[in-house]
């Protein structure tokens, strides 16, 4: 097993911060940024201007206000976790060539956290009337929208939502959005489709138990603990665990305030709450991660029961949506190393020489490209290709093999690769019935298959997640008063919609950006139902 002598992970998220900035992988904004209309746009500028990969960077906003001109105290770091490899790498302290190499090393040899009675996370309780009164609780946070001209709501990103099993005591850790509702509600959503997200079969369990879930959110931790959260890891593997083998020692962990939880001593902020099993409410639209925006469907109500933090903690934001972004680098630079170490070393796949899980606009799951040796037997070719497509059931929507000559981050090589050295024919296999995958609902049909598709618009889809047109052209403009690096606009740099839209939603997400999203949480609260899945759409219920 290789080893790390030169790892140096920080050990908290401001820590990283300060890392980051010694690298000039931080950029810091005093200029006043409009948390709910300018932030997300002014950061997106980066991904969808033009930027080498090389170039982005983490942004740190000191004066952060909302619509109203109300200043917050808390500075908000958005893209600091992943706006490239660069800075993922140096959240685990090692090279962007070995961050392979430490997921395998983590993922093989757990180390069991620490539990520690006090911790910089519990400085600053608010419990009771602190959540409850005007302008407190959940409203002292700076919580971005997303993106803004879509989103109903300030949304929770940078998450790592805490559950326990209430049969094994064993937690688990996922990254699921947060819908602001109230200063103490947030709606939930954690993915109810086969297989399902961890959090969701711990609240299948309570819910045969008729009893609460309790959760805890953690807002602003160590990256390599942060890392785990959109990884999918076995259920009944503790991602602390994963974390502590990560950077090669345990993690300091703290018993929760008031639901019976521990999380990272060293978190900037928790919140604290217990998750409803009987009712469900309207929760949504928000830009998702597949790159369409997702409607509003019925999820996860979470009423909060107490907030931590560290005196003067930063708040963490992750810029989703259409990719490439941060959502995407984070599975990205682990996904590619777990997936070339499942075909060489679990497969003994000869020949494999790379993967490339493709990251525009497809969100990395739905497009792997293979690179072989020229040298490379046709039965391993194929023994790679349908490997590949079954490593993980959401992952493989189109796989191609390609030669050691083309490179497979230029889809137009690959194209041409497709085009002259392919016989349709001979070259080209279709395997069906397998599971859609994270994206759209939009004309799904459930089951997909791996094949090669026309992907031109055949019915009407949710709006592309981007903030509107108005509020990347009012980020373009503070970008540039700014004097930040120089950007050329690639299509498509702003939402627009694509059919499958109700105008309400609209009316959301003007109310949003204005500061009166509370009042599109009143809506959603009166529409709440029982008896129904998560995710179930809202259109799909009669009012």
């Amino acid at each position: 097993m290789k080893t790390f002598s030169k790892q140096n992970a920080p050990k908290n998220f401001q820590e990283h911060l300060t890392v980051l900035s010694n690298a000039n992988l931080l950029t810091t904004i005093d200029h006043p940024i409009n948390k709910d209309s300018e932030l997300h746009p002014l950061v997106r500028w980066q991904f969808q201007g033009g930027l080498k990969e090389q170039d982005r960077r983490a942004f740190l906003f000191n004066n952060v206000v909302d619509y109203e001109g109300r200043r917050y105290e808390i500075p908000v770091a958005v893209g600091a976790y992943a706006a490239s490899p660069a800075i993922y790498a140096a959240g685990l302290g090692v090279r962007i060539e070995d961050i392979g190499d430490v997921w395998v090393r983590g993922m093989a040899n757990p180390i069991k956290p620490e539990l520690v009675k006090t911790g910089p996370c519990q400085e600053i309780v608010l419990l009771k009337e602190d959540l409850q009164r005007s302008g407190g609780g959940m409203a002292t946070l700076p919580v971005p929208i997303s993106t803004p001209g879509f989103d109903a709501a300030p949304y929770l990103t940078a998450t790592l939502v805490i559950s326990k099993d209430p049969e094994t005591g064993i937690q688990n850790m996922g990254t699921y959005r947060g819908m602001l509702k109230s200063q103490d509600r947030l709606g939930v959503r954690m993915a109810a489709r086969l297989g399902g997200a961890g959090g969701y079969q711990h609240w299948l369990k309570y819910k045969e138990r008729n009893q609460k879930m309790p959760v805890a959110i953690v807002v602003g931790c160590a990256p390599a603990i942060l890392f785990t959260g959109p990884q999918k890891l076995p259920l009944n593997q503790d991602e602390l665990a994963v974390a502590g083998g990560l950077i090669g020692q345990p993690v300091t962990s703290i018993k929760c305030k008031t639901v019976d939880l521990e999380v990272p001593s060293d978190s900037e902020i928790v919140i604290e709450g217990e998750i409803s099993t009987d009712y469900l409410e309207p929760e949504g639209p928000f830009g998702e991660s597949h790159g369409h925006v997702a409607l509003e469907d019925f999820n996860m109500s979470m009423q909060i029961t107490a907030i931590t933090s560290k005196k003067k903690p930063v708040f963490a934001s992750i810029i989703s949506q259409v990719t490439p972004s941060e959502s995407s680098v984070l599975k990205k630079v682990a996904y590619e190393p777990l997936y070339m170490s499942h075909l060489k070393s679990v497969l003994n796949i000869k020949g494999i020489s790379g993967v490339v899980m493709h990251e525009p606009l497809t969100n990395i799951r739905k497009v792997i490209f293979l690179k072989f040796n020229r040298s490379a037997p046709q039965t391993e070719v194929w023994r790679g290709l349908h490997g590949a497509a079954n490593l993980q059931a959401q992952c493989g929507k189109v796989v191609i093999a390609v030669s050691e000559d083309i490179d497979p981050n230029n889809a137009d090589a690959v194209f041409w690769s497709i085009a002259y050295r392919s016989n349709i024919n001979t070259d080209l296999s279709v395997t069906g019935y397998r599971s859609g995958g994270h994206g759209p609902k939009s004309g799904s049909g459930g089951s997909d298959g791996t094949l090669l598709i026309d992907a031109t618009l055949k019915h009407d889809m949710p709006p592309l997640a981007l903030p509107g047109k108005e509020y990347m052209e009012r980020a373009r403009e503070i970008w540039e008063t700014l004097n930040l690096p120089s950007i050329a606009p690639q299509a498509p740099w702003y939402g627009y919609e694509l059919g499958d839209w109700d105008q309400k939603w609209t009316e959301f997400a003007k109310q949003a950006v204005k500061g009166k999203w509370t009042e599109n949480s009143t809506d959603s609260f009166e529409r709440r139902v029982d008896g129904i899945k998560p995710e179930t759409p809202t259109r799909n219920i009669k009012s």
